[in-house]
């Protein structure tokens, strides 16, 4: 398992120079069964980090560009009457797809941005009064610009919950930069990716790492870790039981990739800033990290 993930690393290593954390963590989290939420200012490569993604698992893909003036019909899908089937007939959205990019999310209004939260919690999608299934596996990668840019609509904390995580790639180091500036095109090197992770591979890898055994220490030790969150002044909640079960399952992904059968406080520690982060900021930009960090520093491994 672990050279398999490895591969599938070393490949994305290839489109996105210099980011490994990054990329390690965004396996980790589809790995989990989690939605991915990549945060960062135009041009750093939040798209191209999330085509590859889909390449390499080569499930079925749709973009949603969100916009202002994108309608929740445009992501769901709609019905119109078919005067041949003398009946209604249902167009599916781009929604119905095993892997959803919703580029620039909070460019959409908060109505449309919540079409998606039944879709991403119960893999489903109710519509004109009937539930649809949508299709397994189902991972929604959104990319958002930072708040402070113009034309931007803040993801409502219901929003925010159902990813699993949420990275920054951040400026590429000098060296990583001038590979990027000599080499070829990374769209291009995008389109030529292999399915190095097809969808029976991939369901094989979920299932081992929710195979993954935690000791009893260890889930007081993510205990310890919510209640304190819980206590933090200058937070009017703190992290939610689904954050503590997301916590739980991206260790176990986490564990696996390093090619161990049980967790380590250390794979809690690793996964911990990704999926506490985007809970805590709670409307205060930039609070997030610094209160990911107390946390951590506060809380005791071992009681």
């Amino acid at each position: 398992m672990k050279k398999l993930v490895d591969s599938v690393v070393s490949e994305l290593n290839q489109i996105l120079l210099g980011k490994e954390q990054q990329v390690r963590l965004s396996l980790c989290c589809l790995l989990a069964k989690g939605h991915l939420l990549i945060e960062d200012i135009p041009g750093m490569g939040k798209t191209t980090l999330s085509h590859a993604l889909a390449r390499i698992m080569g499930l079925s893909y749709q973009r949603i560009q969100f916009t202002n003036d994108l309608l929740p019909a445009d992501v769901l899908g709609y019905s119109m009457y078919d005067k041949e089937a003398g009946s209604l007939v249902f167009h599916p959205g781009p929604i119905f797809a095993q892997v959803v990019l919703a580029d620039e999310i909070n460019r959409a209004s908060p109505r449309t941005q919540s079409a998606l939260l039944e879709a991403m919690e119960e893999r489903q999608v109710s519509i004109e009064g009937e539930t649809r299934p949508l299709p397994h596996p189902f991972f929604v990668i959104a990319t958002q610009n930072p708040i402070e840019q113009g034309g931007t609509y803040p993801l409502p904390e219901s929003q925010l919950d159902r990813f699993l995580m949420k990275i920054r790639l951040g400026y590429p180091d000098p060296q990583a930069e001038r590979e990027l500036l000599e080499g070829d095109d990374r769209r291009a090197m995008t389109e030529k990716l292999s399915s190095t992770l097809p969808e029976q591979q991939l369901s094989a890898l979920q299932e081992a790492a929710s195979r993954v055994t935690a000791s009893p220490a260890l889930l007081d030790y993510i205990q310890r870790l919510l209640e304190q969150s819980r206590r933090m002044p200058g937070l009017l909640y703190g992290l939610s039981p689904r954050a503590g079960l997301g916590l739980l399952r991206a260790g176990k992904a986490w564990a696996m990739m390093n090619g161990r059968h049980h967790v380590l406080p250390d794979d809690i520690q690793a996964v911990f800033p990704a999926v506490a982060e985007h809970r805590l900021e709670q409307g205060q930009s930039g609070k997030g990290a610094e209160r990911v960090w107390q946390l951590l520093g506060s809380v005791s491994v071992l009681e």
